[in-house]
């Protein structure tokens, strides 16, 4: 079957923090090395977002840039996007992306951002910052990555998380939850970056992108000693220091 992935970047000179980018690197590797072409868009302030988009990053960012985002992504440039995913693209959003996949976010002492809704989630800035290794149970076993926020995320009674918190603070240092699910979209605290340490995690959001237009694919097996022994290295490392 001929196959090609496309990937949105969406705002990556605005919300690229934290060494975010290595996230789009390692879901265009892994397509790569299975004989996948893949093609990366950036898709800026004021674009429109492409009809033929299968995977969508989105990195975050300081609550200046967040705030110019979440202008331009309401009205249909945000519907859009929501429609997307309801149409099976898949989507992963670290810090300030998710935090605006979600009805709001509240900064200090300014105007709340409006988020898209894809979420049934709010953040607020808390008075504290949550910095650290966090290891995350979820349905694709262990994740690993390291928070750096002071927003706190409350979901809404329906939302599946991510995961459960083994280590770290997660989505708000109260409930134990971490990141949130809806369709094939995640969002989540995890920089690091979070797809090179949990390889399993990249490859099921390529699969699910590939599905949107493809049926059901089942991906080649890589060679994955070292990303499992890096994996491996990370989660001890985290539990060990927590």
């Amino acid at each position: 079957m001929d196959m090609r992935l496309t990937i949105g970047w969406l705002y990556a000179s605005k919300m690229n923090i934290y060494g975010d980018r290595g996230n789009v690197i390692a879901l265009r590797r892994r397509a790569e090395w299975r004989g996948i072409p893949v093609d990366v868009r950036e898709i800026g302030m004021g674009q429109p977002i492409p009809p033929d988009i299968d995977l969508f990053f989105w990195g975050g960012g300081q609550d200046q840039e967040q705030a110019a985002v979440a202008r331009d992504l309401q009205g249909a440039k945000g519907e859009t996007l929501r429609a997307a995913i309801d149409d099976g693209a898949a989507m992963l959003a670290v810090c300030g992306g998710y935090q605006l996949l979600g009805h709001e976010y509240r900064p200090h002492d300014a105007e709340p951002l409006p988020g898209i809704g894809l979420f049934d989630a709010v953040s607020v800035a808390g008075p504290d910052r949550f910095i650290g290794n966090v290891v995350v149970e979820s349905r694709w076993g262990d994740l690993v990555g390291f928070e750096n926020h002071s927003g706190l995320t409350t979901l809404g009674p329906g939302v599946e998380p991510m995961g459960r918190v083994r280590t770290g603070r997660g989505n708000n240092g109260r409930d134990g939850t971490e990141g949130a699910i809806y369709r094939y979209a995640v969002g989540c605290y995890l920089h690091g970056s979070l797809l090179p340490k949990n390889p399993v995690l990249a490859d099921w959001l390529v699969a699910r992108a590939l599905e949107r237009r493809h049926g059901f694919v089942d991906l080649t097996l890589l060679s994955d000693q070292m990303e499992a022994a890096a994996h491996a290295s990370a989660v001890q490392r985290a539990v060990l220091t927590r």
